[in-house]
């Protein structure tokens, strides 16, 4: 009996895409609440930067996006993870709609080689999917 043959796991996806029909400010506003939910702290980089006088001139709202308590375990458990910390998800126009977009941390771990870490990272990956899935309906 032939012996069956492992498949090489494929890589994680890199970006996840969510589009919404609903206005800029309207995604951002469930964002935030989705957030808030999920306990996940939420800080706009847009915001920040114009208090520093710089202006963005593409619609574009870009926050940070932190599950604290898992953020602290991963970076004790592999510090050089923490230069991907914190989740950033941006929510921008593309043609008629709107999309939010952020790096998946199954994908920063793989990029880091932290398999020990890839458990964590699915469950933060999971609570933002919901995040940016709840902003978009």
């Amino acid at each position: 009996m032939a012996e069956k043959q492992s498949q090489p796991r494929k890589p994680t996806e890199v970006l996840h895409k969510v589009e919404s029909r609903k206005r800029l400010l309207e995604v951002a506003h469930d964002l935030e609440a989705a957030c808030q939910k999920y306990q996940f702290a939420i800080y706009d980089l847009k915001e920040e930067m114009e208090q520093k006088g710089l202006k963005f001139s593409l619609q574009c709202l870009v926050y940070e996006v932190c599950g604290p308590h898992q953020s602290r375990k991963i970076s004790e458990a592999d510090g050089k993870i923490s230069a991907a910390l914190s989740c950033r998800v941006s929510v921008y126009r593309e043609g008629s709609r709107v999309t939010l977009a952020a790096i998946r941390p199954t994908a920063a771990v793989e990029m880091f080689h932290a398999p020990q870490l890839r458990s964590m990272a699915e469950e933060v990956e999971a609570v933002m999917l919901k995040i940016m899935d709840e902003a978009a309906a």
